[in-house]
């Protein structure tokens, strides 16, 4: 993510970024920081495409990325990640389904 960019305020990063809904959690999406995006189309990617994302979350998941190259920005069925992982790539994003 561009340097221009980066927010004055630090988030404080916790470790419960799983989002979305269901049980026995298989998938993981994980995004990777790509220098081509700004905070703000990566925040308005995550609350168009990730259920039960916020501004917030989305925001400190961008932090993340930015800063340590990648964030899992979702946990879920394999069905539901791999279809959120395409739409993200969709936006230009990198991103993988593990």
């Amino acid at each position: 993510m561009p340097t221009p960019s980066t927010p004055q305020t630090i988030p404080e990063i916790t470790e419960d970024i799983q989002t979305g809904t269901g049980t026995g959690f298989e998938a993981r999406v994980v995004v990777f920081n790509c220098d081509c995006h700004t905070y703000q189309q990566v925040i308005e990617l995550f609350c168009r495409f990730i259920p039960g994302m916020t501004s917030a979350k989305a925001f400190e998941l961008a932090y993340r990325i930015d800063h340590e190259g990648e964030a899992i920005v979702y946990t879920g069925s394999t069905d539901q990640a791999e279809e959120i992982a395409a739409k993200l790539a969709g936006g230009g994003l990198k991103v993988a389904v593990q």
